[in-house]
């Protein structure tokens, strides 16, 4: 059994109907109790206002409910948007004006709620708005630089590419069960939705306390016989300082899908001794990309070939990725149909190519004379220290490259008028040993760094810390590492000390 995104049905209805759709905390659904679930939350949504083209924002944190309601407005015509608890009640009224909505679904609750005109729950309320884009799948709100999410209206065409995609080349067997730990508000966590419901599968979903190291999280994983691991590199990262985390504790799992994030070699290679019998799956786009527009496959070769740095692959089927003016660009029938009630951005941002839709990423990049493609860090992450130009991300690859492969995060500190004074390195030490001892830093450390960088891009310092600190999305916290850093050395500094 299966859900069909193109006509929006469950289909094959007599095919494993018992098998497990859902495997949640708090429920566990088959195939057949989720269609039913899906059609009674159809029933309930209409009976709130809701119909098709009107966004119903779904908020919870991985409760069986979530994914029924999401399943339910795929149904219903009505696109979801995914609101995680893990997010201030701020950020959810906030998206409630974008979007002229009044009322949501509680997945704590399996209820809806309504807003007063403040953005508060309350118990009566007007209908909902619809969106001037029709046929939309899902909106998925971004950070914006304003300081006000951004809502991304991905297509129903968009989803129904992405299954193709993973359905044709990520050959990841008849009824993949996927790990997802990433929030729903993380667009990462559609690659667990679709693939779910188009492959007829299972969504494992783990509560951010589920997913801590320790025992429980590999019993949850092989009880569950997970075949599909989907992750930010740093959330495996810090997952391998079990030695459990292995191909002899997890027979199942035999797919690694990142997206997110860079990729380190230290970091493939490590898995590829922990399972060598798993395919990595790199995959690299944005949010405006519904999820990811290129890949490649990381094997032994690939490795041999690219020692320092790998590569983000090349474009998905039915699209293309091109540099232009050193900007990695993406155009296809995946990209977004624009940001909600944002024509400024979708001005800038957004364009024609051949006819398809075009997006400008933001993101710097490159191909070599083969067309393969490189990320080469953000637009928006550069930094400028004593007039040099500085992308973070070359300076994370060269500490990647230490020995032992260091895991490392380069993080520029601040003076108040926002001008860089110096770049530090906070260096995760422990992540590359499984018997409990820590990761020497060498001694020579400038040395090394200076055979990969220029003076004026090797950090100040190199601080050691067990564990670099990830984000709600499980992407590595600079902010917070830089924060960190300002209060120790203001702890250090003692009152009258001259200092």
């Amino acid at each position: 059994m299966r859900f069909d995104l193109v006509e929006s049905r469950f289909v094959d209805t007599d095919v494993r109907p018992d098998a497990p759709a859902v495997i949640a905390a708090d429920a566990e659904l088959s195939w057949r109790e989720l269609a039913r679930a899906a059609a009674a939350w159809c029933i309930a949504a209409r009976a709130e206002g809701f119909d098709r083209d009107t966004p119903v924002i779904v908020r919870g944190h991985k409760e069986a409910e979530f994914f029924v309601a999401m399943t339910g407005a795929l149904l219903l015509g009505a696109p979801f948007v995914p609101v995680d608890t893990v997010y201030p009640d701020e950020r959810m009224r906030r998206i409630a004006r974008t979007l002229g909505a009044s009322t949501y679904f509680d997945a704590r609750r399996a209820r809806f709620e309504r807003f007063d005109a403040d953005g508060e729950s309350t118990g009566d309320g007007a209908r909902a708005s619809t969106l001037r884009e029709k046929d939309l799948a899902y909106v998925q709100f971004t950070s914006g630089t304003t300081g006000d999410p951004k809502g991304v209206q991905i297509g129903r065409e968009s989803v129904a590419s992405l299954a193709e995609w993973m359905r044709e080349d990520f050959a990841l067997g008849d009824a993949p069960v996927f790990l997802n730990q990433a929030p729903f508000s993380f667009d990462l966590s559609m690659y667990e939705v679709f693939g779910t419901l188009a492959l007829g599968g299972t969504i494992v979903m783990m509560s951010r306390a589920a997913c801590m190291p320790g025992t429980a999280f590999v019993e949850a994983l092989a009880n569950a016989r997970v075949s599909t691991w989907v992750s930010t590199p740093s959330f495996v990262q810090q997952q391998l300082l079990d030695p459990r985390i292995a191909q002899a504790s997890l027979p199942a799992l035999t797919t690694f899908l990142f997206c997110g994030e860079m990729l380190p070699v230290s970091l493939a290679r490590r898995l590829r001794e922990r399972f060598p019998g798993a395919r990595i799956i790199n995959t690299y786009g944005p949010t405006e990309a519904t999820v990811a527009a290129t890949w490649i496959v990381v094997d032994d070769a690939v490795l041999a070939a690219h020692p320092d740095r790998l590569p983000i692959g090349y474009a998905r089927r039915g699209g293309e990725v091109f540099v232009e003016r050193d900007e990695l660009c993406i155009a296809g029938p995946y990209v977004m149909r624009g940001y909600v009630n944002r024509g400024d951005l979708n001005a800038t941002k957004m364009f024609e190519r051949n006819g398809a839709r075009a997006f400008r990423t933001g993101d710097l990049g490159h191909a070599d004379a083969g067309g393969l493609l490189f990320c080469d860090g953000r637009m928006d992450d550069q930094v400028k220290l004593n007039g040099y130009r500085i992308e973070l991300a070359e300076i994370d690859a060269a500490l990647a490259a230490l020995p032992g492969g260091a895991y490392a995060a380069a993080v520029p500190l601040r003076r108040a008028d926002g001008t860089v004074a110096r770049i530090v390195a906070f260096v995760e030490t422990g992540a590359n040993d499984e018997r409990g001892a820590q990761l020497a830093l060498p001694p020579d450390w400038r040395a090394r760094l200076a055979e990969r960088l220029p003076p004026y891009m090797i950090p100040s310092e190199l601080i050691a810390c067990r564990l670099l600190p990830l984000t709600i999305n499980a992407k590595i916290d600079r902010a917070r590492l830089a924060d960190d850093y300002r209060l120790a050395m203001l702890d250090s500094v003692v009152p009258g000390d001259g200092r």
